[in-house]
């Protein structure tokens, strides 16, 4: 298993995409402003946040180190917001909004932002759609037009959309059909989650995306791309005061046409018995073990919880002094690798994991031998101070690194605010992960490593049958 985010700002700033470029973690002290009146009062010179009389929010985030502007437009629907039965429907949209509008043909967005220069991508996940280029700011008010235009005037035929049905297949064919990995991963997920929508994948199950329809991608579009649903994110070489203007030119003049509401979603219930899936496929050159625990998410979690779990990922498989590492690596010498990850950035609930590869020689029972030895030792001795401080400062540090990219701060303050969660959330990250304790830490591990709580999953070669060829 890869090597998973590892804390709330990294997760943030990677996402759950099935399209666009993997960004590396921050964490910062960003300050805000107040901005029209019908914006959020947040304090300091920084970032501006203010609302667009359509109910389109809007963050300025300043950045004049280049002249380069990250445009973003984050809508509050992802795949976990799809109807039943119409599952791709959220990526399937993603797709069809570079088909062209009543002003704009098929393939004309992605033209123009060539054209000048600029660099353009769209991203799913279950919580969220987005769309961002990365221009000049002599441009900046082209993309918002082109933006504004494809947010209320799409237009579909199916003429346009069968073909891209088809790069959707082909897409899921290269991306999970042809990967062992991820369809175990798929069926992890399933299992998982057993009520909820997040057991179900982004690019939807292949037998319900290839009867999606025209008016499928209508009907949602229509309830989840309005102003009042969307926020607009600008980071870079801009000042607040040009990005008011622009967006009350551009976005300002898009009407609201739906009132989506509060995100309502089937809930899970509570996890009662440990599940177990095995996938074996003659792909597969090197075996794996992997667990996910159901947990709660910084949007779901107690306060302090989430930190919690962050810094306790960190000292079961953060790195090289982490206690999986030392003790399946270094000390038994039976894995490869190993490690730990929370994945704390969700409306809903999220997972907790640990994974491990099995050196030659090493089965993958004995990888899961040794991992249970290791968190019952955790559970029943606790963590150190030592490792606490050791494990916060990197969490800090780590985060502290990427600072410098602005299509990140983008993405933490996009993905944030469409999860429900504020900019204060983003300014305090490090002072409470600063806060988390010894106490906090056995606390959350005593919660929810519980195997009751769990999918563990076998990944390993197909066996060979007689007469088949090595």
């Amino acid at each position: 298993m890869p090597r998973f985010r590892s804390s709330f700002l990294s997760a943030l700033a990677v996402s759950t995409i099935l399209a666009g470029p993997t960004i590396a973690p921050t964490a910062f002290a960003a300050n805000t402003t107040a901005g029209a009146s019908a914006s959020d009062e947040l304090k300091g010179p920084d970032v501006t946040t203010f609302t667009l009389d359509n109910g389109m929010q809007v963050v300025v985030i300043p950045d004049r180190r280049a002249p380069v502007v990250t445009h973003m437009v984050w809508y509050k629907a992802g795949s976990a917001d799809e109807p039943p039965g119409k599952s791709g429907i959220a990526h399937y949209l993603e797709h069809l909004m570079f088909k062209g509008t009543k002003t704009t043909k098929n393939g004309e967005f992605s033209a123009k932002v060539a054209e000048i220069g600029g660099q353009e991508n769209a991203f799913t996940s279950t919580d969220y759609t987005a769309y961002f280029q990365r221009v000049t700011p002599a441009v900046l008010e082209e993309m918002m037009r082109l933006e504004a235009d494809r947010m209320e005037n799409l237009v579909l035929t199916d003429e346009k959309i069968l073909p891209e049905r088809e790069v959707i297949q082909e897409e899921r064919a290269s991306r999970t059909e042809s990967n062992p990995g991820s369809l175990l991963r798929e069926a992890m997920n399933a299992a998982l989650y057993q009520n909820h929508r997040y057991g179900i994948p982004i690019i939807g199950w292949e037998h319900e995306v290839n009867s999606l329809t025209k008016d499928d991608a209508i009907a949602f579009y229509d309830k989840f791309y309005t102003p009042n649903n969307a926020i607009l994110v600008v980071a870079g070489d801009v000042d607040a005061e040009t990005v008011r203007t622009l967006a009350q030119k551009t976005y300002g003049k898009v009407k609201r046409r739906a009132e989506p509401g509060k995100r309502m979603r089937p809930s899970e219930p509570p996890p009662r018995a440990a599940r177990r899936v095995e996938l074996s496929d003659k792909r597969v050159r090197t075996p794996s073990f992997s667990r996910t625990y159901l947990a709660d998410s910084y949007t779901t979690a107690e306060k302090g919880e989430a930190e919690a779990l962050d810094v306790l990922s960190e000292i079961l498989g953060g790195g090289s002094t982490s206690r999986m590492y030392r003790k399946l690596i270094v000390e038994q010498k039976i894995a490869s690798s190993s490690g730990a990850y929370y994945q704390g950035s969700s409306l809903d609930l999220t997972e907790f994991g640990v994974y491990g590869t099995p050196r030659p020689g090493t089965t993958l029972p004995e990888i899961e031998k040794a991992t249970d030895a290791v968190l019952a030792n955790l559970l029943k001795e606790g963590v150190t101070q030592k490792e606490v401080d050791r494990a916060t400062n990197r969490l800090i540090k780590s985060s502290m690194f990427a600072q410098d990219s602005q299509s990140t701060l983008g993405r933490i303050y996009g993905a944030s605010l469409t999860l429900g969660l504020s900019i204060e959330d983003i300014e305090t990250w490090t002072d409470r992960v600063s806060e988390v304790t010894v106490e906090d830490v056995n606390k959350v591990a005593r919660k929810y490593i519980d195997l009751k709580r769990s999918v563990t999953g076998y990944l390993t070669p197909e066996a060979k049958t007689e007469g088949q060829e090595g």
